[in-house]
């Protein structure tokens, strides 16, 4: 009888670990950053109103400049005669909206993340350091906003484009990170807006 309750004992273990992973994915989708999470393909396929499109844009702005609208949920890039390609975010959730210009300061290519401590006192799970790939919350791309900790980055949750739940990074998927960070050098200026110019 002993043996049995160490056998029935192991194999609920067992069951546990492996569900656990998928559970707490499915319980944790309000956005907080899920390290080693991998997306499958087909979440990256975006609604159509998030998906990357030319629009007509008016602005002032020179051709390759950045303006991000967080109250809409888009990235636009300028482009000559009026127009401007818009890309579906994921945007600062309350208390974690700001604005602003700032620089590309820095690009990387499948960065590493170094969470910063405040990160780490709201969600204590996070690493302290995760290596770049398909699992890290930054994603395929990172392009980092002047001297801040904000970024324009990929994400490992790509379910999350359109919503306001980051902590104040702009988030886009791999796919279309890593069409912007093409098109982008170091040195692009970057305006971050709460509302539209009316």
């Amino acid at each position: 009888m002993t043996l049995f309750r160490l056998c029935f004992t192991i194999a609920v273990s067992l069951f546990v670990l492996c569900a656990a992973p998928d559970a707490f994915a499915q319980a944790n989708r309000n956005g907080d950053d899920q390290p080693g999470l991998v997306a499958a393909p087909d979440d990256e396929q975006l609604d159509p109103k998030w998906q990357k499109t030319v629009v007509f844009f008016r602005s002032a702005e020179q051709p390759g400049t950045i303006i991000v609208h967080t109250n809409e949920r888009y990235l636009y890039v300028i482009q000559p005669g009026g127009r401007a390609l818009r890309y579906g975010i994921g945007v600062g959730r309350d208390g974690f909206t700001w604005q602003g210009l700032v620089k590309i300061t820095r690009k990387m290519e499948w960065p590493d993340w170094t969470p910063p401590d405040e990160m780490i006192q709201r969600q204590p799970y996070l690493p302290r350091w995760m290596a770049g790939g398909p699992g890290n919350p930054l994603g395929a791309r990172a392009m980092y906003l002047g001297s801040t900790v904000y970024r324009i980055h990929g994400t490992n949750q790509p379910q999350t484009i359109g919503t306001a739940v980051s902590s104040g990074c702009f988030r886009l998927t791999n796919p279309d990170v890593a069409d912007l960070y093409e098109r982008i050098p170091v040195g692009t200026k970057v305006i971050i807006r709460q509302r539209p110019e009316v």
